[in-house]
């Protein structure tokens, strides 16, 4: 149900089941963990993409015709492979991109809004719907109350309405929401911006981006500080210091 292909510095993540609206069971839960995981740990990928099957969803959110809930109790433990997906996401030194082909409701709304860079088409719909079925949108609440402002937030989760990519750009949740038809041009413009520079500054600066959420101003800034100049102490930036000075591009190595 998940693919994983790589290719030229790319890895895209597939959710593979477009029948079922790319539903996240536990398995599928899993299996994106495990798919983040190689693509992280492969010296190869530059850029991760999660994406959707199909042309209708991103992902539906979680199967609840596949025992998602059938046992509460019995299942916690593996129902945790998505906060362990959120983590993983977060943890990667390497970008991520979430290419939203269509609805991106629940646990696939959490998922695209837990990628550093969400790129959507215009006619997706969004929300969080869980309170319809007797649900709340627990775990990825950790990700959207980082992002969508309190009241716009509770009310989305309360009352389980569905609202465009448009309104997704205002809540600050998607990045860019473009025409269907200019998606892939858009991700692939992306992506290509991404491979171009430093695997080693963007893994660094991905790190202290999130590192300074919730700290007050002073420790971030102490934070970012010290970041600075672990930053110039890496090959890369000897490297794309000298390349502007003598006006060529640099040769990045990763360190």
């Amino acid at each position: 149900m998940v693919r994983y292909e790589v290719l030229d510095g790319r890895a895209t993540i597939t959710i593979d089941d477009p029948d079922r609206r790319n539903a996240m069971s536990n398995h599928v839960m899993a299996a994106l963990v495990e798919a983040v995981a190689s693509a992280t740990d492969d010296p190869e990928v530059r850029v991760l993409v999660i994406t959707g099957a199909g042309d209708k969803a991103f992902s539906a959110g979680g199967d609840l015709s596949g025992g998602f809930m059938d046992t509460p109790i019995a299942s916690h433990g593996s129902r945790g492979a998505l906060a362990d997906l959120f983590r993983s996401l977060r943890r990667s030194g390497k970008p991520v991109i979430a290419r939203v082909n269509g609805h991106a409701l629940g646990g696939g709304f959490g998922l695209a809004a837990a990628c550093d860079i969400v790129i959507a088409v215009e006619d997706a719909l969004m929300g969080t719907p869980e309170v319809r079925v007797g649900l709340w949108p627990m775990m990825i609440s950790a990700v959207l109350r980082r992002l969508v402002p309190e009241k716009a937030l509770f009310e989305m989760m309360a009352t389980g309405r569905r609202f465009p990519a448009s309104e997704g750009v205002a809540l600050g949740v998607v990045s860019r929401a473009v025409a269907r038809d200019e998606l892939d041009a858009t991700v692939d413009a992306t992506v290509s911006a991404l491979a171009a520079y430093s695997p080693a500054t963007l893994a660094l600066g991905k790190a202290s981006f999130y590192a300074i959420a919730d700290m007050d101003i002073d420790t971030a800034l102490d934070h970012l500080h010290i970041g600075l100049t672990a930053t110039g102490t890496t090959n890369d930036a000897v490297e794309g210091i000298a390349a502007f000075v003598q006006k060529r591009d640099p040769d990045w190595q990763g360190r």
